[in-house]
C-alpha cells in the first residue's frame, strides 16, 4: 500500500518552493514510498539490548589547545588577491536586492 500520494508530494512541494511535472511527480512517489518501506523494515527489529550508537569507532580525538596566534598577516593575505585596495578584499557583487525571489 502506498503511503506517499501525489497530494502529498504536491504539499512538500509547495513548502519547498519546488515545481515538477507529472513525470517527475511519479518517480518521486516510487522513491519516497521505498523510503518508508525502508524505514518500515528496519521497525521491524527487536533494539531493545541494543545501546545507542553515539560514534562509529572507539577511537578518541587528540585535541591540541586552542592558542591564538597570527599566522598570516592582513597585508600578506592580500598579497595574491585579483582585486584589493589598502584594506580589504574585492569581490564581485553576488546579492541584488532589487530583485523580488
Amino acid at each position: 500500500m502506498n503511503k506517499i500520494d501525489k497530494a502529498t508530494v504536491d504539499a512538500v512541494a509547495h513548502l519547498a518552493r519546488l515545481e515538477f511535472d507529472d513525470e517527475e511527480k511519479q518517480v518521486l512517489i516510487g522513491n519516497m514510498n521505498r523510503m518508508i518501506d525502508f524505514v518500515d523494515k528496519l521497525n521491524e527489529l527487536n533494539t531493545d539490548h541494543v545501546e545507542p550508537l553515539i560514534y562509529m569507532c572507539d577511537e578518541v580525538n587528540m585535541l591540541r589547545e586552542d592558542v591564538v596566534k597570527e599566522t598570516i598577516t592582513q597585508k600578506e593575505a592580500l598579497l595574491n588577491a585579483p582585486k584589493h585596495d589598502s584594506d580589504y578584499f574585492k569581490v564581485s557583487k553576488v546579492v541584488d536586492r532589487d530583485k523580488k525571489a
